[in-house]
C-alpha cells in the first residue's frame, strides 16, 4: 500500500474536508430523522444510515488518523496560511478605511456621548489605526506575500519598526484599560466622577500612556537587529543567539508580555466586576425608591443612560479579552520555551493568536454602531455625505 500524500495542499485539503463534512453530516442525520422530508421511512433509514457511515468515515480517516494522513496540527496551521493570505488584505483594506471613518464620525459629529468619552474612543481608534498599519499591512502581509517582499529585507529600519509597533500595540491595549477605568469611575465613584472623568483629564491620561509606551519599547531597538527576517514569529526582525538565550533580555521580554497584554486582562475583568457589582446594588436601590415614591416602575432615564454606558464598556472589554487570549498564551509560552521550560504548544496556536489579535482592531467600529444609537445615525450620515455632494455635482 503506498504512503498517503502529503504537503500543504493536502493538508488544507484535509481540514476543510473535516470542517466542512462534520457539520453536514451532523445537519443530514438530524433533518433526515425528523422525518418530514417527504420522503418514505425506509428511505429515510437508508439515508440516515449512510450519513451515519459518511460521518464515521470522516472522523476516523480524516480526523483521527494522525499517522496514516498528516498530523492535525500541521492541517491547521496549513489553512490558517492559506486563509491569511486572502484574510490579511481584505482586513487590511477594510481595516484603515473602518478606523479613519469612526475618527472622523467621533471628533466631527455629536454622537451622544461626553467629550470625555469621545476623546477615548478616539484615542482607542487611533491606536488600532497604527496597529493596522505597522503590524498589519507593514508586517505580516510582507511575510505571508514573501515572494513579493524580498526587498524589505535591504531596508537597515527593522528595530525601529518594532519599536513603533509594539509601542503602537501597548497603546491600544491600554486605552482600553483607562477607558474601563474611567467608566468605572463613572459609575462607581460619584463624588471622584467631576474631577477624573473630564476631557482634561482623558487628555492627560492618554498623553502619559502614550508616552509611557514609548519609553518602555526602547528596549526592542537593543533588543533586535536593524534587518527584518519576515519570519512569523513573535520577533520578526533578526537577532543574535544571545538575545534568545539570555536570562537578562529573556527576563526583560516576559515583564513586557505580562504588562501587555496579562496585566490589562487582570485590571480589565478587576474593574468590570466591580462595576458589575456595584451596578447590581444601586439598581435594586434607585427601583425600590422609585417604586415607593411613585406607585409604578416608569422608564427611568438616569438607569437607561447608564445601561447604555455599561454594555458599551462591557462589550468592549470582552471584544479585548477574546481576541486578544490566544496571542498572550502563545507570547508567553514561547519566551518560557527560549528559556528552557518546554510546554508543549502547537505552532498553529501562533498563527491563530495574531489573526485574532490584528482582527480586533477593525471590531471597535462595528461594536460603537450596534450599541449607541446616536453614532450609528451620525456614521450613516458620514458615509451619506459624500455620496450626496457627489450627486449633487452630477446633477449642476
Amino acid at each position: 500500500m503506498h504512503n498517503p500524500p502529503r504537503g500543504p495542499a493536502y493538508a488544507i485539503f484535509y481540514t476543510a474536508l473535516a470542517v466542512i463534512a462534520v457539520p453536514v453530516n451532523l445537519v443530514a442525520i438530524v433533518v433526515i430523522s425528523r422525518g418530514q422530508c417527504g420522503l418514505s421511512r425506509c428511505i429515510s433509514q437508508y439515508l440516515v444510515f449512510m450519513a451515519v457511515t459518511d460521518l464515521l468515515v470522516i472522523i476516523t480517516a480524516v480526523i483521527m488518523n494522525h499517522d496514516g494522513r498528516i498530523p492535525s496540527a500541521y492541517r491547521i496551521e496549513c489553512l490558517l496560511k492559506a486563509i491569511q493570505y486572502v484574510y490579511y488584505p481584505i482586513l487590511a483594506i477594510v481595516g484603515v478605511p473602518v478606523n479613519i471613518i469612526t475618527i472622523v464620525t467621533l471628533t466631527s459629529r455629536n454622537c451622544g456621548l461626553s467629550k470625555c468619552v469621545t476623546r477615548y474612543l478616539v484615542a482607542m481608534s487611533v491606536g488600532d489605526l497604527l496597529v493596522v498599519i505597522l503590524d498589519l499591512i507593514l508586517r505580516h502581509i510582507p511575510i505571508v506575500y514573501q515572494e513579493h517582499f524580498y526587498f524589505v529585507r535591504s531596508l537597515p529600519v527593522c528595530n525601529i519598526h518594532a519599536v513603533l509597533l509594539y509601542a503602537a500595540t501597548d497603546c491600544s491595549v491600554w486605552f482600553t484599560v483607562t477607558f474601563t477605568f474611567d467608566r468605572f469611575v463613572a459609575i462607581c465613584c460619584p463624588k471622584l466622577k467631576s474631577k477624573y472623568c473630564t476631557e482634561k483629564s482623558a487628555a492627560v491620561v492618554l498623553g502619559t500612556v502614550t508616552v509611557l509606551s514609548c519609553l518602555k519599547n526602547i528596549i526592542w531597538y537593543f533588543m533586535l537587529l536593524n534587518t527584518y527576517w519576515l519570519g512569523n514569529v513573535p520577533w520578526f526582525c533578526d537577532f543574535t543567539g544571545d538575545v534568545v538565550q539570555s536570562l537578562a533580555w529573556g527576563t526583560i521580554e516576559f515583564l513586557h508580555y505580562i504588562l501587555t497584554p496579562c496585566v490589562p486582562f487582570v485590571l480589565i475583568l478587576l474593574l468590570n466586576a466591580l462595576t458589575v457589582r456595584h451596578n447590581l446594588v444601586s439598581s435594586r436601590a434607585h427601583r425600590r425608591l422609585r417604586a415607593h415614591s411613585s406607585g409604578e416602575n416608569p422608564r427611568d432615564p438616569e438607569m437607561e443612560s447608564r445601561r447604555k454606558s455599561i454594555i458599551l464598556l462591557f462589550v468592549i472589554s470582552a471584544n479585548f479579552i477574546l481576541l486578544w487570549s490566544t496571542f498572550m498564551i502563545y507570547s508567553v509560552w514561547n519566551r518560557m520555551y527560549d528559556l528552557g521550560y518546554h510546554f508543549t504548544l502547537d505552532f498553529f496556536v501562533m498563527e491563530l493568536g495574531f489573526m485574532l489579535q490584528l482582527t480586533s482592531c477593525c471590531t471597535n467600529t462595528v461594536i460603537y454602531a450596534v450599541t449607541q444609537t446616536h453614532f450609528r445615525q451620525q456614521l450613516k450620515n458620514v458615509l451619506k455625505d459624500p455620496l450626496t455632494a457627489i450627486f449633487h455635482l452630477n446633477t449642476a
